[in-house]
């Protein structure tokens, strides 16, 4: 039995009349008990029309193949009140002529609110494409929420249909507000939730990491809404990515704006009959993100670390991100990825040492969960695919974590080796003030190699220490550590006195770098696993 006062009779006489289908009935009657939209639409509309008392009245016929027919007799009109008068006072005529069966009732049996949505969609047959859809994308979840998108017409129809009970809500001093109103995405999922989670042998939960999306559009949502747009014009602006300016958002916030006299001047109360319903579209998956992080060492001097590509075409075969994503992209069935990492070496230079911190974004991954074996073995075939590249503490990581990679990078240290020559013919003596040089600030502005990419400014950089080990007159090898973010080769040879200091003019002399290693990334993420 439905949890039906008397204050709901009156309603419910106007809503039939109107025509809504039962559950938008129930959803302003505020029937709170889920079970109760549960209900096959025979059994609703029976109860419906036994408490009204208007059992002449023909429930709406389900447009799905597996809605029972009703035995109900043709319909009649009913009276809003016994003196057949309308809400306005007016005398109102009414019809007791039935209704041929064997007429075209397409457009009483379509929903004025909700167009469908709550009538042809919560049956069991339209539950199990649901689930069908999702398992034929074969994602692995053990929880889901189920996401659902309407059209913005759906909020002007139900103000319009509160409007046209409102006058009733307040003769019965009922302490009932729109906000009370039981919202359709709510009854939708009351409807079809059980089952779904049936079908698909997991919980339905308000929050998860896994969500199917079931949208619905009508195409009359731009007639329906036009003259929302005339009479709060500010509240529709063109929207990247947006077919339309009728967003929900947008057409929330100009019904909040406009006075109900506007309205009912501008849009008819109750909301007018349609032959149309809303249709489905797709049935939608997404996955949040999973993240894994490591570091990377790097060998070649002829690896990017990113694609490069130059005036849209590539120089390099292949990267350092790319050679990471790979097994990953297969082994999480993600879509795609987004790569960050402490830093970034230029294509010649070698990451040696514990290697760079980095961390994968791995978008809509149809997997997310595995165990520390798993992970070892995907790192293993991280190195086995190529020996330009090496990772080691591969580990998944949460979103949050990854922002340790980024925090206080400045202030973090870098150790570089370079290999230099000099254009003056040295000694193990010219070099031995290098040592003695510590906390040597220098003033870089961006390299002119850079400049495509970076914005001009002058960044202050510190220098921590160096030392020098002669080679022979013309070449040397310099030990640098350094505050992160320092442009090493312009301050070895100067970038044409873009950074000052620099080596050459300490040692006075032209100087240029011929090879770059970084051996050391001091930030201390992600945690070391043990091998």
């Amino acid at each position: 039995m439905l949890s039906l006062k008397e204050k709901d009779r009156p309603i419910i006489q106007k809503l039939l009349e109107a025509g809504c289908c039962s559950r938008c009935i129930l959803r302003f009657c505020c029937i709170g008990t889920q079970s109760a939209y549960r209900l096959s639409d025979e059994n609703l509309w029976k109860e419906l029309h036994a408490f009204a008392g208007s059992s002449d009245i023909a429930p709406q016929q389900d447009n799905v193949a597996d809605q029972m027919p009703s035995d109900d007799p043709p319909s009649k009109r009913i009276k809003l009140d016994s003196d057949g008068k309308a809400d306005g006072g007016e005398s109102k005529e009414v019809s007791t002529e039935t209704t041929d069966p064997t007429e075209d009732s397409t457009e009483s049996s379509v929903c004025v609110v909700c167009l469908g949505v709550l009538q042809d969609f919560c049956s069991p047959s339209f539950t199990k494409k649901i689930a069908e859809d999702v398992k034929s994308e074969e994602y692995q979840f053990d929880s889901l929420v189920l996401a659902l998108s309407l059209p913005a017409q759906l909020s002007v129809r139900e103000h319009s249909c509160w409007l046209h009970i409102k006058k009733e809500v307040r003769e019965k001093s009922m302490c009932l507000d729109k906000e009370d109103v039981i919202q359709v995405k709510e009854a939708f999922k009351w409807t079809v939730q059980g089952l779904l989670s049936q079908e698909l042998r997991v919980s339905l939960v308000t929050k998860s990491p896994f969500e199917v999306g079931v949208g619905f559009i009508h195409p009359d949502t731009d007639g329906d809404c036009h003259f929302l747009a005339e009479a709060c014009s500010d509240c529709f602006k063109p929207t990247k990515n947006k077919e339309s300016v009728f967003t929900r958002m947008a057409v929330v916030k100009a019904l909040e704006k406009i006075t109900d006299k506007q309205f009912l001047k501008e849009y008819p109360c109750p909301p007018r009959r349609t032959k149309t319903a809303c249709v489905a579209q797709e049935t939608s998956c997404l996955h949040v993100s999973a993240f894994v992080a490591g570091r990377y060492n790097k060998f070649s001097r002829e690896l990017p670390q990113t694609p490069w590509v130059i005036d849209g075409e590539r120089r390099m075969e292949s990267s350092v991100e790319e050679l990471i994503a790979a097994p990953l992209l297969n082994a999480f069935n993600s879509e795609s990825f987004n790569f960050s990492s402490s830093g970034r070496e230029d294509v010649d230079v070698r990451t040696l040492g514990n290697g760079r911190p980095f961390a994968m974004e791995l978008l809509n991954p149809h997997r997310s969960k595995f165990n520390k074996m798993e992970i070892r073995k995907l790192q293993e075939e991280i190195n086995q695919s190529s020996d330009k590249i090496r990772v080691r503490d591969l580990q998944i990581v949460t979103r949050e974590a990854m922002s340790r990679m980024k925090e206080g990078e400045e202030e973090k240290t870098k150790s570089y080796s370079a290999l230099i020559w000099s254009q003056k013919a040295i000694t193990e003596d010219d070099l031995k003030f290098i040592a003695n040089i510590t906390s040597l600030e220098i003033a870089q502005k961006t390299p002119l190699r850079v400049l495509h990419r970076r914005p001009l400014a002058v960044r202050l950089r510190v220098i921590h220490s160096m030392s020098a080990s002669f080679l022979n007159p013309h070449h040397f090898t310099l030990q640098l550590r350094t505050q992160a973010g320092t442009y090493i080769k312009e301050f070895v040879h100067g970038d044409f006195g873009r950074t000052k200091p620099n080596l050459g003019e300490l040692m006075k002399t032209e100087v240029d770098i011929l090879e770059l290693d970084v051996e050391s990334v001091d930030v201390d993420w992600p945690p070391a696993v043990p091998e």
